[in-house]
């Protein structure tokens, strides 16, 4: 049973402080409150991508981000008034009120109706050397290292089938009789695994190619099999589905500050000095959500990695959405970060 009391922030909280809430109570909410416990405003996922995208910092105060109106019910709303207020506004949760406007509860759809099920195919990457985890990659593949008590590619499957898919490809090179053994055709997990396997490696989208071209009409999601995350892959696709666009590339955001003052100046004249600045980017995080017919541009022969697909999709007129992630992310390329990432299962991540 979650605590809906661990959720409320102040309006001089940051966003940063959000971010934590929302990924440790997993509600996908935050209400702030003043003193009295007096309802301000909500900020939810959505909230917090729309801030990432227009490039506001972690400091950002949450009255600067937040929805000042927020749809909210009492203890005397019935339980099919909220969900038909909850279906009418696309809404997972809704504030409880009393008369003056104090939050007394949460509703939260994910107490009375399960989780949707998804037809789309999940493709997981999982064909790479791992050169850099060597000499833990000689016998076993980067995918198949143990964090906690299960590989890292079970992890990914779990979290998949807890969001309701299962219908899976598995890309395959490198040692791929360890994963046939693991994984076999799914059915201890009650799902369906096919294979593809890469007769030599083809890029982190060049395995796509392999798909038989009937294979699906529905956007397929897809993963390096290296990653830890704990993004929401059922708000991922409805993202997706959502806005126009042939793909869909989750992105992290990266700060890089200059160590020095940069000078501006026109001509032979100072025009200002900004003290160490820091510059915002976002980068790839290796999810992806393509429309099939993205798969036209691959022959299954040719190496080709992702972002060199996805600029060739939009030099070609395509559009591409971003879904910026604030939730736990991490890439286990070097042994430092499989150290991370062991630490993280058992601190961070509950596994």
């Amino acid at each position: 049973m979650y605590d809906w009391k661990k959720i409320i922030l102040k309006i001089d909280d940051n966003m940063r402080r959000a971010i934590e809430v929302l990924n440790e109570e997993s509600l996908r909410i935050v209400l702030v409150a003043d003193k009295r416990n007096k309802l301000l405003g909500t900020v939810t996922d959505g909230d917090i991508r729309r801030a990432m995208i227009q490039k506001k910092g972690l400091e950002t105060p949450l009255g600067d981000i937040m929805h000042q109106n927020p749809t909210t019910v009492s203890k005397n709303h019935s339980r099919e008034k909220i969900l038909a207020i909850m279906q009418r506004e696309g809404l997972l949760q809704l504030p409880v009120i009393n008369e003056t406007g104090v939050i007394v509860g949460l509703k939260s759809i994910t107490n009375t109706i399960q989780n949707d099920i998804h037809d789309n195919v999940v493709f997981l990457m999982a064909g790479g050397f791992g050169t850099r985890l060597k000499p833990l990659t000689d016998s076993t593949p980067k995918p198949l290292l143990m964090i906690g008590r299960k590989p890292i590619l079970e992890i990914i499957l779990d979290q998949f089938i807890e969001a309701g898919f299962y219908n899976f490809v598995i890309s395959t090179h490198y040692k791929a009789e360890m994963f046939h053994n693991y994984f076999g055709d799914g059915d201890k997990w009650n799902v369906n695994i096919d294979y593809v396997h890469e007769d030599s490696p083809m890029g982190t989208a060049g395995a796509l190619g392999l798909l038989r071209n009937d294979f699906t009409d529905l956007p397929i999601l897809v993963m390096n099999g290296d990653l830890l995350t704990k993004v929401n892959f059922e708000n991922f696709l409805k993202f997706h589905n959502k806005n126009d666009g042939i793909a869909s590339m989750c992105v992290r955001g990266y700060d890089m500050q200059v160590p020095y003052g940069v000078i501006n100046s026109s001509n032979h004249k100072l025009t200002g000095i900004v003290e160490k600045p820091v510059n915002k980017y976002f980068v790839n995080a290796g999810i992806y959500i393509i429309n099939p017919l993205l798969l036209e541009n691959l022959d299954g022969k040719t190496y080709i990695d992702m972002p060199d697909l996805l600029q060739k999709t939009i030099n070609d007129g395509e559009e591409v959405n971003v879904f910026p992630l604030h939730e736990y992310w991490l890439d286990i390329g070097q042994l430092e970060q499989l150290k991370q990432a062991q630490k993280d299962s058992k601190n961070i991540l509950g596994w």
